[in-house]
């Protein structure tokens, strides 16, 4: 095969065997090309020019490995939806780990590529539309300034896949900084085998964190900075309204990353009850409850970590439970702070909950869109509209402005701020379905006028006005699936 420009150093089969299982994927019957990541194959240093579409095809079904390739399925457990189960890459195989000039290194993989040996009853396969979902959402959530993994590539299989119709399967080429999830610590730590949890801790600080090596308490320490990451990575959720929809604990890496867009979506009207997920009927995912949510995965996490904080199991839960029970003060910390940031506001001041809530009972209370109202509030005048006529709202704006001129930077400077982190556009759920419907068709034209108005997507102007409508009541997303 030409050289592509991937640099494989796997390091993740120095671990034990019973974190992984060597295989290839399975052969696509006539792969095509539907997308490929140009910039992101550039960053990565690939060098694709010279191929054909039809070899791109080959290479990104994993039909043609890449020189260096050593395929593998990971193995890992999870607790979905509460409930604890055995897991691991049913679907996937990781090509290798990709060194950049820069000495980055990342996961290659595919997905939908085929059984594995943790398949269960599944097929192995991936159809078109929840593919093309995650390098929508994806690509979206790198540039709105989101740590996640990216999308390389999708190319369809030429093979029908049965879900709840027949449908085209398609393989995705994920990029990530690692699939290490707390699933795999809970895989470790089920398997009972001695110094399971200890190989993969130490794998997960050499690779991620190595300067925590050295400290007194390396569990503990991991812990910490996962939840950091997290507290990061959820804040940032909650700034754009970003619901993930299945946070279990096998879809929360220790790198902080967001990962596994299935049943995914944008909030339009501001509620924090709200839900998408087809399967999360109890509302366990809905947007408000993506803190918490993350407080119980990195609690799981500790469990299987709890032999290697002390000796003595009681003291290792004590201590566990204090290092947890930081993370609501942590998390709280930085969502005022993105909260202020969306308000404009510098510095802190007494008030400023009590402005930050009331607005957001405003907007609960008027089905208020919430993307449009923090962009409307981020001009140098008072929004127009009968929405923002209402006295509750004027009122609100009335203390909002006496609040900003408490600033010490200029009123230009909280505008800057404001557009910063108020995005002007999203990927709304009606606008993704209809791509992705229209794809199906075969007609690509309504995806390559979205994703460039999704690349930077603080910019406001004509182009992006078609894309910053709320959805009309017949064009409302209820719910959203994960393709398996």
């Amino acid at each position: 095969m030409k050289k592509s420009g991937f640099n494989f150093a796997t390091t993740y089969m120095t671990l034990p065997e019973y974190f992984y299982t060597e295989g290839e994927p399975e052969t696509a019957a006539s792969p095509a090309i539907v997308i490929v990541n140009s910039p992101l194959a550039a960053a990565l240093g690939l060098t694709l020019s010279d191929f054909t579409a039809k070899e791109q095809a080959e290479l990104f079904s994993g039909n043609r490995l890449p020189q260096g390739a050593t395929p593998f399925s990971q193995a890992y457990a999870g607790h979905q939806f509460g409930h604890f189960t055995r897991l691991g890459d049913g679907r996937a195989h990781v090509l290798g780990e990709h060194i950049t000039s820069a000495g980055g290194r990342f996961d290659i993989q595919l997905k939908g590529s085929g059984r594995t040996p943790y398949s269960r009853r599944g097929d192995g396969k991936a159809v078109l539309g929840p593919m093309l979902r995650e390098y929508i959402i994806s690509e979206a959530l790198h540039h709105l300034g989101i740590p996640t993994t990216r999308s390389l590539a999708v190319v369809t299989t030429g093979e029908p896949v049965v879900r709840e119709a027949i449908m085209p399967g398609a393989i995705l080429t994920r990029v990530a900084s690692s699939h290490i999830r707390v699933g795999t610590f809970e895989f470790a730590a089920a398997i009972q085998k001695k110094d399971a949890v200890k190989a993969i801790m130490e794998y997960t600080i050499q690779r991620h964190y190595p300067d925590l090596s050295q400290s007194d308490n390396k569990a503990v320490a991991l812990i910490q900075r996962v939840m950091e990451k997290q507290a990061d990575l959820i804040t940032h959720w909650m700034r754009i309204g970003f619901i993930h929809g299945v946070m279990n604990t096998d879809n929360m890496v220790l790198s902080g990353e967001a990962i596994d867009f299935g049943p995914c979506a944008f909030m339009d009207s501001y509620a924090p009850d709200t839900v998408f997920s087809s399967i999360d009927e109890a509302g366990r995912y809905a947007y408000g409850n993506q803190p918490g949510i993350a407080q119980w995965n990195i609690a799981r996490l500790a469990e299987a970590l709890l032999p290697l904080i002390d000796d003595d199991t009681g003291k290792a839960v004590q201590i566990a439970v204090e290092t947890i029970n930081q993370f609501p003060d942590m998390y709280q910390h930085r969502w005022q702070a993105m909260m202020r940031a969306k308000l404009g506001l510098y510095g802190t001041f007494p008030g400023d909950e009590q402005l930050i809530s009331d607005l957001l009972d405003w907007m609960h209370n008027n089905r208020a869109d919430y993307t449009n109202t923090f962009l409307a509030i981020s001009q140098m005048d008072k929004p127009a509209g009968q929405l923002y006529e209402q006295k509750n709202f004027e009122d609100w704006y009335l203390r909002w402005q006496d609040r900003l001129v408490k600033n010490t930077e200029p009123r230009e400077s909280s505008i800057a701020m404001m557009r910063s982190v108020n995005p002007a556009v999203i990927p709304r759920n009606h606008r993704v379905e209809e791509v992705l419907e229209a794809a199906t068709r075969d007609d690509l034209g309504p995806l390559q006028q979205l994703l460039p108005v999704l690349e930077k997507p603080y910019d406001s102007n004509e182009a992006v006005k078609p894309y910053q409508a709320p959805p009309e009541a017949g064009e409302r997303v209820y719910k959203t699936f994960c393709g398996t």
